[in-house]
Order: C-alpha cells, then structure tokens, then sequence
C-alpha cells in the first residue's frame, strides 16, 4: 500500500513539472530604450524543455536563441544588429493563466530588467 502511495505522490510531482504551454503566437508592447514600447509578436515552438521560435518587431523576424522552457518558467534570446555592433537581448518568463509575465535585459547591462506582459493571440 505504502508504494502504491509513493508512486502517485511522484506521478503528481512529476505533472507539475511538465514544461508549460506556450506553443503558438503571442503578442504584446515590449519596452525600448527610453521607455517607449513597441508592438511584438512572439511564436514559440515547445518540445521537451527545448523552446524554439521567433520575434517580430520594428527590427523585423529575429530567431529566438537558447530557448527553454522548465515548468511555468520560459527563457530565451534574440541577438539584434545595432550599427554593426551585435547585442544580446535576454528574456524570461512566467507562464500566469494565458499571459506570459516577461522581463527583458541587455546582456551585460548594468540596466533594470524591463518588464511586460505577452498574451495569447487570438489564432
């Protein structure tokens, strides 16, 4: 009886760390510089742990870069062309109902992590 109980205890432990669901496009305003916001659009593709995918804004489609998903936690990169200098955006996220809880930093910045909120959309 004790291993039966031990063995669901762990069958629902181990559902709660499923990745979470976040396949599919979500939109929101992303903080800038100067704390301006522009449109963004965000399609993920999920399998496993691995998150893949890509961003569209104002620097138009960019791959998203190391992407993983843990539970409700999802992070990732995109890496943009500022005058020839290459700089690294990180992102992470927390999966809340159907909205994505994200921040945004410069890697390396001495700067706040920015945050905004994603949301599913409409398919």
């Amino acid at each position: 009886m004790r291993t039966i109980l031990i063995a669901g205890m762990l069958l629902l432990l181990a559902a709660g760390v499923q990745a979470a669901d976040v396949s599919g496009k979500w939109s929101g305003d992303v903080p800038g510089r100067g704390g301006d916001t522009t449109p963004a659009t965000f399609t993920f593709k999920v399998d496993g742990e691995k998150l893949t995918g890509s961003m569209t804004g104002p620097q138009g489609e960019l791959p998203l870069q190391d992407g993983k998903v843990s539970g409700s936690q999802v992070s990732f990169s995109t890496t943009i062309d500022a005058g020839g200098n290459s700089i690294k955006i990180l992102y992470k996220g927390t999966l809340s109902d159907d909205q994505l809880k994200m921040t945004r930093q410069r890697e390396g910045g001495s700067g706040q992590a920015r945050e905004f909120t994603l949301k599913r959309a409409a398919a």
